[in-house]
C-alpha cells in the first residue's frame, strides 16, 4: 500500500471505531426520548444519527478501496451505490446540523412561543484507459466536466454556504443572548459552547475542504488532483458528531458515562 492509501485506511478505521458505537448510543437514546415525548430537537437528532449510521455502515467499502491503493477492484455497480451512500449522509448531515442550530436559537430566543422547548441537556467514465487502473468517481472526460462542474458549484451554494451562514447567525445570536442573560447556569452555557465547537469542527474540517475543491474546480475548469484527499477529511464528520450528541442529550451523556465506567471496571489496574 502507498503512503496515501495507508493514511486513508487509518482515518477510515478511526472514524468507524469512534463514530459507530457513539451513533448507535445516540440513535437508541433518541428513539427512547421520542417514544416518551417527541420534540423537534430529538427528531433532528434522530435523523442526524441515522444519517451517520448509513454513512458508517458503508465505510468498510471505502476501507477496501484504500487497501487496494485507491483502485476500484470491486463490481462497478458498487461504486455507484457507495457514492450515493457516501454523499447522501454527507450533505444531509449539514442540513440537520443547520436545523439543530435554528432549533436551539428559537428555543432560547423565543421560549414562550416555542411551546415544545425544554432544557434538552457521478458521473464516472466507465470506459477507462487501458494503461490506467479503474477508479471510482475519479476519471472524467472534458464533456462530463463541463456538465459536472456547474452542478458541483450549485451544490456548494445550497448545501454548504447557505447552511453555514444560517448556523453562524443562529449561534452568534445564541451566544449574545446567553451572555446577556444571567439566568442560564454555567453548565448549560458550557454545553452550548461545546455544541457550537462541534458544529464548527464539522463545517471547518469535514465540509469546507471538499466544497473548496468544487469552487477551485469550477474556476480552473478541472477536477482538482487533491480533491480525493478532501474526501478523507469529510469522513471525520462522524467523529465530530458525538460532541454534538453529548452536548444536546442528557441521556447520551448518561449512556457514555455508564460505558466509560464499565470499561474502567474491566481494565486491569
Amino acid at each position: 500500500m502507498s503512503e496515501d492509501s495507508t493514511v486513508f485506511l487509518a482515518i477510515y478505521i478511526i472514524t468507524f471505531l469512534i463514530g459507530f458505537p457513539n451513533a448507535v448510543l445516540a440513535f437508541c437514546s433518541c428513539i427512547r426520548k421520542i417514544h416518551r415525548k417527541p420534540i423537534p430537537i430529538d427528531i433532528f437528532m434522530l435523523n442526524l444519527t441515522a444519517s451517520d449510521l448509513v454513512f458508517l455502515t458503508f465505510l468498510p467499502v471505502k476501507m477496501k478501496e484504500a487497501v487496494d491503493n485507491m483502485v476500484w477492484n470491486m463490481p462497478y455497480i458498487l461504486c455507484h451505490i457507495n457514492m450515493f451512500m457516501f454523499f447522501l449522509p454527507f450533505y444531509s448531515s449539514g442540513l440537520f446540523l443547520t436545523a439543530i442550530s435554528a432549533e436551539r436559537y428559537v428555543c432560547v430566543a423565543f421560549p414562550v412561543k416555542y411551546k415544545n422547548s425544554n432544557d434538552a441537556d457521478n458521473i464516472t467514465n466507465k470506459r477507462h484507459l487501458v494503461a490506467e487502473p479503474q477508479r471510482c468517481y475519479s476519471n472524467f472526460t472534458a464533456k462530463q466536466l463541463r456538465e459536472l462542474l456547474p452542478a458541483r458549484l450549485s451544490i456548494v451554494v445550497v448545501f454548504f454556504l447557505l447552511p453555514l451562514l444560517i448556523c453562524c447567525f443562529c449561534y452568534i445570536s445564541l451566544i449574545h443572548i446567553l451572555m446577556k442573560c444571567p439566568l442560564f447556569k454555567r453548565q448549560r452555557k458550557l454545553r452550548v459552547v461545546g455544541l457550537i465547537v462541534g458544529t464548527l469542527l464539522v463545517f471547518a474540517i469535514s465540509f469546507a475542504p471538499y466544497n473548496a475543491s468544487h469552487i477551485v474546480g469550477f474556476i480552473k475548469k478541472e477536477n482538482p488532483y487533491w480533491r480525493i484527499k478532501t474526501l478523507m477529511l469529510s469522513t471525520l464528520n462522524a467523529c465530530f458528531d458525538p460532541i454534538i450528541f453529548f452536548c444536546i442529550s442528557k441521556d447520551m451523556r448518561r449512556a457514555i458515562k455508564i460505558c466509560v465506567k464499565a470499561l474502567c471496571r474491566f481494565m486491569p489496574i
